[in-house]
């Protein structure tokens, strides 16, 4: 099956083909010449996540999915959440979301956060949602320098090192976003 995946991040698409392995043709925005920044204006990750796969599907008339995700934090009511990328402002700098985000968080014991991946498929022009949570929490610092966005400071429940540490393997089997995929390919594989 071929299916186009709403992102132009590099990692984001990786991250997925890998999961996905050789059982779908994925290709990302690039791939089929979209260039354009696509909305993301709800105030929600599910939402944002049907803004994107909707937009592609309409314009390219193929099937696709797309995927938001946000960092919750307990403490924070729930921030960044759906500003996660554009957290320190428009420039969606990692290191600045992250350091704005520890820097909310110096002197706070509640560290308690979740990542959260809503994944958007429309396919012969019916949409399906699938969710990936997983809990853990905050680190005083970042740690690690595998992975993107956040990884270097989310430390999931049942582990002692954060995501940018974790072997790419490891971090496949536990992330919220392979929890979604997982969801994906389940849905697909019934097709």
């Amino acid at each position: 099956m071929n299916l186009v995946f709403a992102t132009h991040n590099p990692n984001k698409l990786s991250e997925v083909k890998e999961l996905l392995q050789n059982s779908i043709s994925l290709k990302g925005l690039d791939e089929i010449g979209c260039f354009s920044e696509i909305p993301e204006t709800g105030n929600t990750i599910e939402v944002n996540a049907t803004q994107k796969s909707s937009f592609v599907a309409n314009k390219y008339q193929i099937n696709c999915f797309a995927d938001d995700t946000g960092l919750e934090v307990e403490y924070l009511n729930g921030e960044p959440g759906v500003y996660s990328a554009r957290y320190a402002g428009e420039a969606k700098d990692p290191n600045a979301n992250i350091e704005l985000l520890l820097s909310n968080l110096k002197g706070v014991e509640n560290r308690k956060a979740r990542f959260k991946t809503v994944i958007s498929l429309i396919i012969n022009n019916e949409e399906f949602l699938f969710k990936g949570i997983v809990n853990g929490v905050i680190s005083e610092s970042p740690i690690g320098s595998k992975g993107f966005g956040y990884d270097p400071i989310f430390i999931p429940d049942g582990y002692t090192k954060t995501f940018a540490e974790m072997d790419f393997e490891v971090k496949n089997t536990i992330s919220h976003r392979a929890l979604a995929v997982n969801k994906l390919i389940g849905f697909l594989n019934q097709l």
